[in-house]
């Protein structure tokens, strides 16, 4: 069979192509509800091979070949593992033409025994997403399209892999600060003990690392939440100060409002909340400010509930949905201030150059949900019911009291009050149409 999928993109011939070159293309363009992995990227579109990790570590190797390749116009990948390919039988051929007005026009051509079922729903992932970044790094370019280098912690997670990816699209040189085993570019971080020069030749700091806050808030895991943070930020913003690094931008949570603000409309401006993780919140971005020494802009990006299948509260809450086990938590009547993912990397994005933005920053959808109203948009999408309340004990029992208290059961109406005021651009500014994109669930299903 034949798949052929047209799309046209507002950005000229040269640029687009250039974007499928460059490290981080391909991890852009997978859909996140597929259940791959990029183990590999390929080094060249005219001879290299990406290799996709499957369920059971089966690799998906995509061998570019030299034959098709024309620079700028073309490049063709086939399937080459060979159980893959007999059942697949993959060769991909992407075409690019231009189109009037500067445009691009990119014609994908799939040999393939997949239904035109998936391949339509992925290939529309792939224009958005691509549509998205585009606008994206035209909106938020550095002074004379200077390339920057970034240096990023967490480099590996769910917003570190898919931002490093981001800036990598968009021409900049990422550099991964790890904590074992440096390959490439990538320096050597500890986080108790940074080498003082870790940061040099450095234009921005973005700092992603800490334990997951998911877990049960037990005196242990709330050690490991506060020593991951505190800590290990001050003494990254002291080098980033050493080192003048003109911008550092860490990761904060909107946990500072508290877990139970009622109606109230936070934004930036309103007082901390309380619980630990307000105090947590609190001392991490005090650590931050540590940066500021050295004449860094800093910015704090107050992150909201993030829609991802690939982690987080979606990743946990769609196997239940899908198998219509879902439903609202108590009343459902809590504030839920969520963001898309790919909204989520945009604020990073501009918080990198935009030297208007500065201190704490609500990285949320301009409008938070119910928890009622977000369960059934849920179930929506997913063509699920979800009419099985959550009893109180649930969340209690995995999380604990005080965990069920100020993560699943928090009550946080927050507004990103800072971006609407430079009329920040959302790409999925309504949830239905966010979760449609990053669940795979067009309109027509």
């Amino acid at each position: 069979m034949v798949y052929q999928h047209t799309a046209i993109f507002d950005a000229p011939i040269d640029e687009v192509f250039a974007w499928h070159t460059r490290p981080g293309a391909i991890t852009r363009l997978v859909p996140p509800w597929q259940p791959v992995k990029v183990a590999k990227e390929a080094g060249s579109l005219k001879d290299g091979v990406a290799v996709l990790s499957l369920p059971g570590g089966l690799p998906w190797r995509a061998a570019h070949q030299p034959s098709d390749y024309v620079d700028g116009r073309q490049f063709t990948d086939v399937l080459t593992t060979p159980v893959l390919a007999q059942l697949a039988g993959w060769r991909h051929v992407h075409r690019f033409s231009e189109a009037p007005g500067g445009r691009t026009q990119i014609t994908d051509e799939v040999h393939s025994r997949v239904p035109d079922g998936l391949l339509a729903e992925m290939f529309a992932y792939r224009t958005r997403q691509l549509s998205g970044d585009l606008a994206a790094h035209r909106r938020f370019s550095p002074p004379e399209a200077r390339r920057l280098t970034v240096a990023v912690t967490g480099a590996s997670g769910l917003v570190g892999s898919a931002l490093t990816a981001l800036l990598s699209t968009g021409g900049h040189e990422v550099i991964h600060l790890v904590r074992s085993h440096p390959e490439g570019t990538d320096r050597l971080w500890r986080p108790e003990d940074p080498a003082s020069d870790l940061l040099r030749g450095v234009d921005a700091v973005v700092h992603l690392a800490g334990a997951s806050i998911a877990g049960r808030f037990s005196a242990t895991h709330k050690k490991a939440v506060w020593d991951s943070r505190v800590s290990p930020t001050r003494l990254l913003a002291q080098v980033a100060a050493r080192c003048s690094v003109p911008t550092f931008v860490s990761a904060s949570a909107i946990g500072i409002y508290g877990y139970d603000r009622g109606d109230e409309e936070l934004t930036e401006t309103s007082e901390r909340g309380e619980g630990f993780l307000a105090d947590v919140v609190e001392a991490w971005e005090s650590s931050a400010d540590v940066a500021s020494d050295g004449g860094a802009r800093v910015v704090k990006v107050r992150t909201g509930i993030v829609q991802s299948p690939g982690g987080g509260a979606l990743g946990l809450l769609r196997p239940l949905f899908s198998a219509g086990l879902g439903g609202r938590l108590g009343s459902g009547r809590q504030w839920m201030a969520w963001v898309g993912l790919d909204d989520l990397l945009d604020v990073y994005l501009r918080s990198i150059v935009d030297d208007e933005l500065a201190g704490p920053v609500n990285a949320v959808a301009p409008q938070p949900s119910r928890n009622a109203e977000y369960t059934q948009t849920l179930a929506k999408v997913l063509h699920r019911p979800a009419v099985i309340p959550v009893p109180a004990f649930g969340p209690r029992l995995l999380l604990g009291a005080q965990g069920a208290r100020e993560v699943a059961g928090a009550n946080q109406r927050v507004l990103a009050a800072k971006l609407s005021a430079l009329g920040h651009p959302y790409r999925y500014p309504e949830l239905e149409a966010c979760l449609r994109h990053c669940l795979g669930r067009s309109e027509k299903r």
